[in-house]
């Protein structure tokens, strides 16, 4: 089954891509390989923000890496020219959460966005990964990710 026909089953309907808000492309592509700019947790109703440990429980934090996933999948649809069936899979995470010094439980939070994946795609949404603290994201964001995939 093709990705798209995944998502659709599954009613996932990908956000457009987000312009980048600095000095930097969303997304580069070298051979087959693409990697793709942090994407910070937001919705259509703006950005999710939050700082785990302080504000915000690990479920809130899972449901914004989920955010992130969408973002992802987006970057990745605009990368492949409209045509989400290129993607053959996601090759590596590294998630970013805003959390206090005394958190510990960034790979809960994180496994939102594994999950949704995996969810999503089946084994090509299997990958590696890094669940990381920062003390601060942009704009107060509750969770960041970036990711590699590989595409045809």
């Amino acid at each position: 089954m093709s990705i798209a026909q995944r998502l659709k089953d599954q009613n996932i309907t990908l956000p457009d891509a987000s312009a980048p808000a600095a000095n930097y492309v969303p997304f580069v592509q070298v051979g087959n390989t693409l990697y793709v700019s942090g994407q910070i947790s937001r919705t259509d109703d703006g950005l999710i923000l939050g700082v785990l440990g302080e504000n915000m429980s690990v479920e809130d934090g899972a449901a914004a890496a989920q955010t992130c996933a969408l973002q992802l999948l987006a970057q990745v649809q605009e990368a492949c020219g409209g045509d989400i069936n290129r993607l053959k899979r996601v090759i590596k995470l590294t998630g970013f959460v805003n959390s206090t010094k005394d958190f510990t439980d960034q790979p809960k939070v994180i496994n939102g966005c594994s999950d949704f994946l995996v969810e999503a795609l089946g084994e090509a949404g299997r990958h590696a990964r890094s669940a990381v603290s920062a003390g601060a994201l942009p704009l107060g964001v509750a969770v960041e990710i970036e990711g590699i995939f590989e595409i045809s």
